[in-house]
């Protein structure tokens, strides 16, 4: 039994079904509101701010993952809909309790990253660690580019993978513990099938090469 399994006997009870379709959709109340009410300023007053977190403003702690993606009205249906699409089938494929655990990771992890650089973190990496998760499970899913082009969805983790990598190198201290906190969810869950696939394919190398060096040497 894995170590997950073990926690999901004991507080299965506590696991929030549906958790992404609350948080889409409180995304989009703080849209809509932020637009009706510009001197709200909804998004300074809920950003994950360590200084303002340290002053007592706790709340930020929580209210960051209720922050839009993004200003543009448009895009903003888009980007809240692919969310859903991406954590709901996360949460069919696991459970409830196994998503939200992969979610509240990536929570604690960006929450860290914020704190160790001391800098404002969005929740653009954590997303970036569902999407992850899910080209991990279903690499063959297609998605529409521009609403034209259709391209699976592997090729796109392929790609914010070299992002987390380029980031790694030339960013700032704050923005490399955001990429870092971006794939700490993911590497506990599926370092272990990585690994063993890794081993298993550095095996088969090795047999092919041997299989072809005994046959060139034989052909002498």
């Amino acid at each position: 039994m894995k170590w997950y399994q073990k926690l999901e006997r004991k507080y299965r009870k506590y696991a929030i079904p549906d958790l992404m379709k609350y948080i889409v959709i409180i995304n989009a109340v703080v849209f809509v509101l932020n637009m009706l009410v510009p001197l709200s300023n909804l998004y300074d007053k809920f950003s994950l701010d360590p200084t303002r977190i340290l002053s007592g403003e706790v709340w930020r702690l929580v209210t960051f993952l209720f922050l839009p993606p993004t200003s543009h009205p448009l895009w903003i249906v888009f980007t809240l809909y692919f969310y859903y699409l991406v954590g709901s089938n996360l949460e069919q494929q696991w459970g409830s309790f196994h998503f939200n655990l992969y979610y509240l990771i990536g929570v604690l992890s960006t929450i860290a990253a914020a704190f160790i650089g001391f800098g404002t973190v969005s929740t653009e990496h954590l997303n970036l660690s569902l999407f992850l998760a899910f080209a991990h499970l279903f690499p063959n899913f297609e998605v529409l580019i521009f609403f034209i082009l259709p391209l699976k969805v592997k090729y796109l983790a392929w790609l914010n993978w070299g992002f987390i990598a380029l980031s790694l190198i030339s960013n700032p201290i704050p923005m490399k513990l955001a990429a870092l906190a971006s794939v700490v969810n993911y590497f506990i869950f599926f370092g272990p099938e990585l690994i063993s696939t890794l081993k298993l394919r550095w095996l088969t190398y090795k047999n092919r090469k041997r299989f072809r060096d005994a046959f060139k040497n034989k052909r002498r």
